[in-house]
């Protein structure tokens, strides 16, 4: 079995030698993790969004693999190889199952969460139930901060259309709209990985993105806390300055806040050279 996507470029290949793939179950639903760097290395878990898998990182994860990081992401449950558990329709539900894969991975020292839009939800929810997991959150795009746009994201609908090229289409323009700023960032890779993930999401009505959820959870978790979120994130088009100052004031342990230039929602692949620094910094200003 292959465990990189045959489309990725040689130098992400190479970069990306060395996976392992891990099954953790819960309740009957297996969980994939994929990692990379020796087990007795501190942990950095990524957490990708919705509509997505562990691909969400791969301009990411050999510089922490490099910094000395051991890197587990896993495909959240209702994604990518994972396991929708029964009865699992929003991102609430998936704390458990991320709490009894760590459990059974068995880390050695501490802990990082590192969670993009979806992702930072579930990372969110996860320490608030389990706050014993992780010593560090660092959020990236997050929503469910109940910041509301006045007009929703014009996303279009794929599933119906006959040819792939049909749908490539419709792929390019919500990654236009959701994911990415610069026209430039949407190349045959960003396309390609897109494509693959969105048609492996199991868990199509999700809806707590557009609440507080998160807002709630931040001010009872006792991690340092940190985010990371693209200048023009289609998420919160002219109101990051808001969500800052909130960010900062619900937190019990603030860290750093960054806002990447030039950059929209998928800041982490869009910019990725910044975000690698960016992210290295919030994960040096260990408590």
């Amino acid at each position: 079995m292959t465990l990189l996507p045959e489309f990725l470029p040689p130098t992400l290949q190479r970069e990306l030698t060395g996976v392992q793939r891990h099954v953790t179950q819960h309740a009957g639903a297996r969980t994939v993790w994929h990692a990379w760097g020796d087990a007795d290395r501190p942990v950095v878990v990524l957490l990708h969004g919705g509509s997505g898998s562990w691909t969400h990182w791969v301009r990411n994860i050999a510089p922490l693999r490099g910094a000395g990081w051991r890197v587990l992401v896993p495909d959240l449950p209702g994604f990518g190889d994972s396991d929708l558990p029964t009865g699992c329709t929003d991102v609430d539900d998936l704390p458990v199952h991320l709490h009894e894969g760590l459990r059974q991975l068995n880390p050695v020292g501490p802990v990082a969460l590192v969670g993009f839009s979806f992702g930072g939800m579930a990372a969110a929810l996860w320490l608030e139930a389990f706050p014993q997991d992780a010593q560090q959150l660092v959020l990236v795009g997050a929503p469910g901060m109940g910041f509301a746009l006045p007009d929703r994201i014009p996303l279009k609908g794929w599933r119906h259309l006959p040819t792939p090229e049909a749908q490539n289409e419709v792929h390019r323009h919500n990654l236009m709209a959701l994911m990415l700023q610069d026209p430039t960032a949407l190349d045959g890779l960003a396309l390609s990985l897109h494509a693959a993930n969105v048609q492996r999401d199991r868990m199509p009505r999700r809806r707590l993105s557009s609440t507080d959820i998160v807002a709630q959870a931040l001010p009872r978790l006792t991690c340092r806390i940190s985010a990371v979120y693209g200048e023009h994130d289609a998420l919160y088009r002219w109101r990051l300055p808001e969500v800052h100052l909130a960010m900062q004031a619900w937190a019990k342990d603030w860290g750093q806040w960054h806002s990447v230039p030039g950059a929209g929602h998928w800041v982490q692949f869009e910019a990725a050279d910044r975000f690698n620094e960016l992210l290295s910094a919030c994960l040096s200003n260990r408590p």
